[in-house]
């Protein structure tokens, strides 16, 4: 029995490495993106020419009880090098306890508004951020929708960036990056470290066209994309999914305009959260939706990720109730020698690949902290892919099953 799961946990390394590898080729594949149109303010990317931006954006923003974020994603996006009159901000209150709604209305700009959800829905139901986002749409005027989130901000030329890349290829979705802005803390440098992961197997898994990932806090698609993909009906009852279930469904409609937009100037900063419970919370909310993806080219990468992290919690068990060992190049190594070795294998694998996706976010010197944060990302994932298929998270003061 011991000998079965030691080759078992070996096997799923194996598969495991080959995955990871090929994601850092894929990673460093993906061209750089560097607009090629001029600026509003006549300021002029490399090799530009001096056609002039036309699309009309509206970037829509759930927001509840997010006071102390707003006001930052608010300015940051007012400060965008893209025109003025080219662009809408949709504010989505939904029913926040706090001065949300004050602090949006100060701002008092014409391409600003603030709409509340409770005008448009009423009842109780599971997804209230997919309700917002569909509400916002409805009242829209852009052809092109942009969502972030609350507690994001972003550079100046973020917008610019993801409408010249529009224009450019024309996706009917794109998909950006997003870090965490972290502080010294350990469990914001873990989040910073953990979302740098899934940001670089997003970008790999969009390029090659693998499996459909990407995140909220920096969307875009074409309003038109989503009446055409029936928008979030069949998916509305799922509390998360308002990014990657809306995604495969575009994608099976237009799978060659599904793009990631990797580009410097598009990254999207956002908050990590503030403790272990917050984090856990947002964990188990992403992996509730895992086992409704319709997309199944995922659920072979999910479950070969989920067993081999549970692998790591299975040989300690077994080696607190066996003695027996085993015999590698003339030496007898116990489990436990065994799940160490395990240990430093998949740290080197997932630094490897790490390496280049930390170049672009400018987040190279956290990696010091990737073998510490190992032993907490094997239990996290264990416990958040577990609760996220069987238990119940509360976000947003919201109890969710």
């Amino acid at each position: 029995m011991e000998l079965l799961l030691l080759a078992t946990a070996f096997i799923f390394f194996v598969f495991y490495a080959v995955l990871i590898i090929y994601y850092r080729q894929c990673w460093q594949q993906i061209p750089d993106y560097h607009p090629l149109l001029q600026y509003n303010d006549n300021t002029i990317f490399p090799g530009a020419t001096n056609k002039k931006n036309t699309t009309k954006i509206s970037i829509i923003i759930p927001a509840r009880n997010e006071a102390p974020n707003i006001t930052l994603c608010l300015q940051s996006i007012l400060k965008q090098t893209y025109p003025a009159d080219l662009f809408e901000i949709i504010v989505v209150d939904d029913h926040s306890t706090d001065n949300t709604v004050q602090l949006v209305q100060s701002f008092n700009k014409e391409n600003t508004h603030c709409i509340f959800l409770k005008d448009f829905v009423s009842g109780t139901f599971n997804a209230y951020k997919k309700k917002a986002i569909e509400v916002a749409i409805a009242q829209s005027t852009g052809d092109l929708i942009v969502t972030t989130d609350a507690d994001c901000f972003m550079g100046s030329n973020w917008l610019q960036t993801i409408a010249c890349f529009y224009e450019e290829y024309s996706p009917a979705f794109i998909a950006a990056p997003v870090s965490i802005n972290c502080n010294n803390r350990f469990i914001s440098i873990f989040q910073a470290l953990d979302f740098m992961t899934l940001q670089g197997i997003t970008g790999a898994s969009v390029f090659k066209k693998m499996h459909s990932m990407c995140n909220g806090a920096n969307l875009a698609y074409e309003k038109k994309a989503f009446h055409e993909a029936g928008g979030f009906k069949g998916i509305d009852n799922i509390a998360s999914g308002d990014d990657m279930l809306l995604m495969h469904k575009i994608y099976q409609l237009h799978p060659n305009r599904v793009l990631f937009l990797k580009s410097k100037e598009a990254i999207v900063q956002t908050k990590p959260m503030e403790t272990w419970k917050g984090f856990f919370n947002q964990r188990i909310r992403w992996a509730s939706k895992a086992d409704k993806y319709d997309d199944k080219r995922i659920m072979a990468v999910l479950i070969l990720v989920y067993f081999f992290n549970l692998s790591f919690l299975a040989l300690p068990v077994m080696a607190a109730f066996s003695n027996t060992t085993f015999s590698i190049l003339n030496y007898q190594l116990s489990i436990i020698n065994y799940w160490f070795l395990l240990l430093v294998l998949k740290t080197l694998v997932e630094l490897f690949f790490l390496f280049p996706v930390a170049k672009f976010f400018n987040k190279q010197l956290i990696l010091w902290w990737f073998p510490v944060a190992q032993p907490f990302h094997i239990l996290y994932t264990i416990v958040a892919g577990g609760l996220g298929k069987f238990g119940s998270y509360t976000w947003k003061s919201r109890i969710v099953k």
